[in-house]
């Protein structure tokens, strides 16, 4: 021992833990973008994107959205709703899911020239029309690998009246499947794809999934199953919800939608299920794509706490499409979709909104937990709060000491969002009788949390009465 003679101090751990930050709506994105017309373009890879640059200079972008569904969310996200970060997996792979051109004869005109098709995955070869010599890109020529345009460098071989024969792969996105989406893990590498990379994006961003997204896939009810599954289970601790789509193009009258919602068993309380698609201008959007960012919106207005529905909240559209064509829904349709559990767009009053407070589990399932949007995301949002906090104090001893900490920071954090309004109140209780002596002989313990966040408004009753006894005021 060293020998000591003073004054020592020596410090303990803080008894309170403030609560980690959770990104409450952060949405993951599953689908494809235009990655061959970028540098390193990312297949099967999460891409973490806090602007609209940002995913443009990463993914790749396309306006042709039924292509490109990426590209849709990037639009609704940052040009739309001016929302981030948002997590993107592009599934479409330009080494796989291409087209070969064999041969493509083109003749410039003023120097310039346009294929057939545009969206050329790699360098093509370009020939003169006798197919002996072969002019290279950049020397000879430029190319648009997005338009397809052809143009003759001056300086270069090519004659401004040269007649060409050009070899090309084009991207074949029409190639990606509900099956890429999905995807799996590699049985030799272990590698995810799809779906699967639910589970990648907080070992690699430290970040918690909030909401699940895959516009124009979701409708395929086996991605809308795998969807909803993989994001009520994420890393075996984290909660998400997934939002869906039901396909106005096939399915265009609105007494239709529930039957579909129930045929495709989109019965999930993790799940929110929109229809039909909405339009822009001329741009049309799967509404998932706008509810999503729209949740991230809410929530950016209210502390990143999800305490607030989205419905009632404007979207940004012009009007609503089925199958190509513009409908109109009445509060009384909109209101029989909503008791369907699904979520829509209704032009009432104060222009378009998103309308709808319930989740995919109701009406068979009325738990107010599980059945409103605002609460089911509420209680998502509080257990990975609670999970990132207290991680920390995993296999610490179990004594009063540890039991305190907990209760106490877990009260006042509570307390915290009582006083904002967040919650109607909240508490946490160590029971006896959930707590056996066999389970804390195992390191066991179970902390029982009581939680209120508050239901959305739904309906506001005014009752009117004539009041005869006012008839007085007339004699002064």
């Amino acid at each position: 021992m060293t020998y000591k003679h003073g004054v020592y101090v020596l410090e303990q751990a803080t008894s309170i833990l403030p609560p980690v930050r959770v990104e409450s709506g952060l949405p993951v994105v599953f689908g494809t973008a235009p990655v061959h017309l970028v540098d390193n373009g990312p297949v099967n890879e999460p891409i973490l994107c806090y602007s609209y640059s940002e995913a443009v200079m990463g993914l790749g972008y396309s306006s042709d959205f039924a292509k490109y569904t990426l590209c849709e969310f990037m639009s609704a996200a940052f040009a739309l709703f001016g929302v981030a970060p948002v997590v993107f997996v592009n599934v479409f792979d330009p080494d796989t899911h291409k087209t070969a051109i064999d041969e493509e004869t083109v003749t410039l005109v003023s120097g310039k020239a346009k294929l057939a098709n545009g969206d050329i995955v790699d360098i093509p070869v370009v020939k003169n029309s006798v197919g002996d010599k072969t002019f290279v890109l950049d020397t000879d020529f430029t190319l648009d690998r997005a338009t397809g345009d052809i143009e003759r460098i001056e300086t270069g071989s090519m004659a401004a009246a040269e007649e060409l024969k050009v070899a090309y792969d084009k991207a074949n996105p029409g190639a990606v499947t509900g099956t890429d989406i999905i995807g799996g893990v590699d049985g030799s590498t272990g590698a995810y794809t799809g779906l699967e990379h639910l589970n990648s994006i907080f070992p690699k961003f430290r970040l918690v999934p909030g909401q699940v997204v895959a516009p124009g896939w979701s409708h395929d009810s086996g991605v809308a199953a795998v969807m909803h599954a993989k994001a009520g289970n994420i890393n075996g601790h984290f909660k998400a919800v997934a939002v869906v789509d039901i396909d106005s193009d096939t399915v265009t009258k609105y007494t239709d939608v529930a039957a579909t919602k129930n045929t495709n068993n989109l019965t999930d309380e993790q799940l929110i299920v929109c229809w039909p698609k909405v339009s822009l201008g001329d741009v049309e959007y799967w509404l998932s794509s706008q509810v999503a960012a729209l949740n991230c919106l809410v929530d950016s207005d209210n502390g990143d706490i999800p305490y607030t529905s989205p419905s009632n909240k404007n979207l940004q559209m012009d009007k609503a499409i089925a199958n190509g064509v513009a409908i109109e829904l009445g509060p009384d349709q909109a209101g029989y979709l909503n008791g369907q559990g699904i979520v829509t767009a209704l032009n009432f009053i104060g222009g378009w909104k998103c309308w709808g407070n319930r989740t995919g589990c109701y009406p068979g399932v009325t738990d107010v937990k599980d059945a409103f949007i605002p609460i089911r995301r509420m209680f998502n949002w509080t257990a990975n709060t609670i999970i990132l906090t207290y991680w920390q104090k995993v296999d610490f001893p179990v004594n009063r000491r540890l039991i305190e900490t907990i209760m106490d920071s877990v009260n006042i954090w509570l307390n915290g969002l009582a006083g904002r309004q967040f919650i109607l109140g909240g508490r946490v209780e160590l029971l006896e009788d959930e707590n056996p002596t066999t389970d804390l002989m195992d390191g066991v313990i179970k902390f029982h949390v009581y939680l209120t966040p508050p239901s959305p408004a739904r309906e506001l009753d005014f009752i009117l009465e004539y009041d005869p006894a006012y008839l007085q005021t007339l004699f002064g």
